[in-house]
């Protein structure tokens, strides 16, 4: 499975296309089809999949119990807008006009890379949301990670 790495700033054109940086495409395994799956994130991101994981994160789903209202909610908001994106021959994609309205995105950008995901933001928002959160992140990695994460120590 891929696995991304970086925060890259950069921007869209007036056509809604935006330039995958050449470090980030870099990252692909050698002879990976360079096609992504983008949907609605959380806080008002975009979140941008490797098809090869959006297509086990949609097989993980399908087993999810659709009896329960939660999860039919759930995947509503999880799948609803999520789109197949394809990297053209000079390394752009086109980001659909309603994600970008989602996610307030006009012209500067940052990819942000969230280990099997990248996170697609508005710049002001982006570093307005990482300036506010950074505060807490001490205690916050105590309370997510506390004695269960891997000391990089111990290695």
């Amino acid at each position: 499975m891929t696995s991304f790495l970086g925060e890259y700033e950069i921007a869209i054109d007036a056509k809604g296309r935006l330039l995958l940086p050449a470090a980030f495409r870099r990252q692909l395994p050698e002879n990976a089809v360079e096609r992504f799956v983008i949907n609605r994130g959380f806080e008002n991101c975009l979140s941008m999949y490797h098809i090869d994981r959006w297509n086990l994160l949609t097989e993980k789903l399908a087993k999810l119990n659709d009896f329960n209202p939660k999860v039919r909610e759930f995947k509503r908001l999880f799948q609803n807008g999520a789109t197949v994106i394809d990297v053209d021959s000079v390394g752009r994609i086109l980001l659909p006009k309603p994600l970008q309205e989602y996610a307030g995105i006009k012209k500067d950008m940052v990819l942000s890379a969230q280990a099997d995901k990248v996170e697609l933001w508005d710049k002001d928002t982006y570093y307005n949301y990482i300036r506010e959160k950074s505060a807490g992140f001490s205690d916050l990695a105590a309370e997510v990670a506390g004695g269960d994460f891997m000391n990089p120590f111990d290695m």
